[in-house]
């Protein structure tokens, strides 16, 4: 495929990037290289090939959700600086 200097003002354009006039022609050959590079992969035929999402196994670290009990609420409220009865009191932020 050939990549013209306007196809690289409509690129630019869309990654909203400036390009000064001579390097356009260079990019211009680089566009051209990797358009190249991807039709050589594009015969590659890859029919048995099952898609993949990641390329490598992917599992979950995480440990299962347990519902457990955290030891009431004074338990909770023993680590706050300050508090009341019921909940964490917290300076005022807002008039």
């Amino acid at each position: 495929m050939k990549i013209t200097t306007e196809l690289v003002d409509y690129v630019s354009v869309l990654s909203r990037l400036k390009l000064p006039e001579e390097e356009k022609v260079q990019m211009a050959g680089e566009l051209e290289q990797i358009i190249g590079y991807m039709d050589i992969l594009n015969r590659l035929d890859t029919s048995d090939i099952e898609p993949m999402s990641h390329t490598f196994p992917v599992k979950n670290v995480l440990r299962e959700d347990v519902v457990e009990d955290f030891g009431g609420r004074a338990a909770l409220l023993s680590n706050a600086p300050a508090h009341d009865d019921e909940a964490f009191l917290v300076p005022k932020t807002v008039d």
